[in-house]
This record gives structure tokens, sequence and C-alpha cells, in this order.
């Protein structure tokens, strides 16, 4: 099918620094889909991160974590893009998103980058925004001139416990994704909460 995703980069920023900081939901979830499939993430320098194979209900998958900061993703997701000849229309970009509460998760196709420089970056290498994206919400700190010091801060205990689980319901659907059934897989996700 044409929107089966052949590969998913997970953004965040690498270093132990960063390892639990809101902004890093995107590594939490490649986190969460290696440990279930058993899948190996290994440094790969001419794709600026780490990258993996995942083989699920006979459809093989690459995983990419760039290690690169947020606001150069571009230049793995590009790389590996271009190596592997993937179509924008077949990645998938799970990152962070202010506009959504913790514990909740959307999936979503093309639009703007709505100020996530990883997004804005990964568009301009690309010079596409048709690729997928699975939004986990971490909440907005209320104000705009407080974004930086919150997404490069830990959640709260209580608001960790929503990610994770909002991510668990999201990574219930990668089969589904795989297979190209988007519509399916963005009506599991958004019927529960």
């Amino acid at each position: 099918m044409s929107d089966a995703i052949e590969c998913i980069v997970g953004l965040g920023n690498p270093g132990p620094k960063y390892e639990k900081t809101r902004h890093n939901a995107g590594y939490w979830f490649l986190d969460e889909i290696t440990r279930r499939h058993a899948a190996l993430l290994r440094p790969e320098s001419k794709f600026a991160g780490e990258t993996g194979r995942l083989e699920l209900a006979g459809h093989r998958c690459w995983l990419l974590r760039p290690t690169t900061f947020m606001n150069r993703s571009g230049r793995a997701v590009g790389a590996l893009a271009r190596f592997y000849r993937i179509p924008p229309e077949r990645i998938l970009v799970v990152h962070d998103e202010l506009d959504l509460p913790p514990g909740t998760a959307r999936l979503k196709k093309g639009g703007g980058h709505g100020g996530h420089n990883g997004l804005r970056d990964t568009m301009a290498v690309l010079g596409s925004r048709d690729f997928h994206r699975l939004r986990i919400g971490i909440g907005h700190p209320g104000h705009k001139d407080q974004v930086v010091d919150y997404v490069l801060s830990p959640p709260r205990k209580e608001e960790e416990i929503l990610i994770r689980r909002a991510i668990d319901r999201a990574a219930d659907q990668l089969e589904l994704l795989l297979e190209g059934r988007f519509d399916m897989a963005m009506n599991n996700l958004h019927s529960t909460r």
C-alpha cells in the first residue's frame, strides 16, 4: 500500500544530559518498539545517527535515531531516505508535541512544523512535508517564552507516566503502520485516551 511505513524516525537530542527531557519523546518511542521487537540500533556515521531494522508480520522497516541535535535532524533523515530511496510518504517521524496534553498521541500526514525545529529541518532537507508524524503530547508551559526550558527539562512523574502510556498505545499500532493501514491505526489510537 502507498502509505506503508518503511522508516521510523524518533526525534530527540543525544547524550545523557537530554535523555529524560520532554524533547526526547521520539527517542522514547523508538526505545519502546526496539524493546518490544528485540531490534538493535547501531551507530551509523553515514546516516548521522543510530539505525536498525525491524521485521514484523512480513514487513521490514528502518529505524533511525538521529544523533545530530534536534535542529539538524533532517541531515540524518535525508541521508537514510536518499540512500535507501524511501519517499517522504513512507517515513514516520515521531516527535514531542506541545499542543497535545501528556497522555495523548496523534497520527497525521503532512502539515506544517508548528515551530518544532526537528520537523522544520526535516522538511527543509527532504524538500517535502508529506511524511507521516506521530505526535506525542507533552503539554505546554503556558507561555511561549518558557518553551525552550520546558522541552529541555524532564516531565513531572505523573506526566511521564501519561506520556509513556501514550507511547505504549501508539506502539500497539506498529503492525498496521507497516502494512500501510494508516487510517485504521489512526482510528484505533485516536479513539483511546
